[in-house]
């Protein structure tokens, strides 16, 4: 099978499976963060663009946060698929770590990626986390979890250690400064970086919104006025 047949038949068989997904994870996610990872390949001619572009549409496959904490699902999940497919073992491999290495882990934990395939399909998948989607996607999945979306009373928190972070129950707003606000910073190409600027910027403004509708400061203004 050659590269791009794999490719297409990886969309499919991750197009089917995350189709009517509820919790921002779904198959749009997964095809936005496709489609930038591969852009991104494109102005890194050190980058593979197989393991780049299956490790992108792959990213999910299994996500620790719908499979008990287990870090290890995705990985296993990914060599099943591509094991069917006949893949070839270095590419497995350089698939795995992608997905084994991706997540963010807590605001205090540093998660160096290990290859320029990570590097890009990571900038992708934060750049999905962040501006008016990302807003979108992190109320979807605290609605999902059955989280409140703000309570002034909880704290956010800097997560020291990845199982720390993985027991996190708070209120969705906190997510925004416990991880969002911060991907701007931890991104690696300079392509993803100037687009996460307007977006960075929109969630500030979301929050600045939120917050004064949240204590009624919008109608005791208008009250005044």
């Amino acid at each position: 099978m050659n590269d791009q047949a794999l490719i297409n038949r990886t969309a499919d068989f991750v197009r089917e499976k995350f189709l009517h997904e509820g919790s921002g994870h779904d198959w749009e996610h997964i095809r936005r963060v496709w489609q930038v990872a591969r852009a991104l390949a494109r102005d890194t001619p050190q980058a593979n663009p197989l393991v780049t572009e299956l490790g992108a549409l792959l990213h999910d496959v299994a996500d620790w946060k719908f499979h008990d904490g287990d870090e290890e699902a995705g990985p296993r999940a990914s060599r099943a698929w591509l094991e069917s497919q006949q893949t070839e073992e270095g590419v497995i491999e350089a698939v795995e770590r992608i997905i084994r290495e991706i997540s963010f882990k807590g605001l205090g934990v540093a998660t160096p990626m290990s290859s320029v395939e990570g590097e890009l399909v990571q900038d992708a998948d934060r750049l999905d986390a962040i501006g008016a989607i990302g807003v979108a996607r992190a109320f979807a999945y605290g609605g999902y979890k059955g989280r409140p979306l703000h309570d002034p009373t909880v704290p956010p928190v800097v997560h020291e250690s990845f199982e720390s972070y993985k027991k996190n129950t708070a209120p969705t707003v906190n997510h925004f400064y416990e991880k969002l606000l911060h991907l701007r910073e931890r991104l690696h190409t300079p392509a993803a970086r100037k687009v996460a600027e307007e977006r960075h910027a929109f969630m500030e403004q979301f929050l600045t919104q939120f917050l004064r509708e949240w204590e009624g400061q919008d109608v005791n203004a208008e009250q005044q006025a």
